[in-house]
């Protein structure tokens, strides 16, 4: 099971840091991603690390400005979001898939949190 927490209201420029905590399994044996989708648009890619791997992937919207990272100790999972822009307001997604590997493709994940309501005030 996955579980968002972290978002809320922010100005433009600002930072949020979002957390997926992870029961069950560790997350340290899944690839882990963060995906984002706006009112009226498509879920998309954000940010993924997979099982094992020290890099990252990055949408190239993002990059730069969000990081992913991993607490193996708390078992939860990170988006630092700096920099943030009117554009990335959004419901945040994270997801996983056992001994994954970071992938853009939302296909390529099977668990699911609820999900995280990010938003940037201009």
């Amino acid at each position: 099971q996955l579980v968002e927490s972290g978002g809320g209201l922010v100005q433009a420029g600002g930072s949020l840091r979002l957390s997926c905590a992870g029961s069950g399994r560790p997350l340290s044996l899944y690839a882990v991603a963060w995906f984002r989708q706006a009112s009226g648009k498509e879920r998309e890619f954000v940010a993924a690390n997979g099982h094992g791997d020290p890099g990252a992937v990055y949408a190239d919207s993002v990059k730069g400005r969000f990081t992913i990272s991993r607490n193996n100790a708390a078992n939860t999972v990170y988006l630092q979001m700096n920099s943030l822009r009117p554009e990335d307001t959004a419901v945040y997604y994270c997801a996983a898939k056992f001994l994954g590997s970071a992938v853009r493709d939302a296909r390529g994940y099977t668990n699911w949190g609820q999900g995280t309501q990010a938003t940037v005030a201009s």
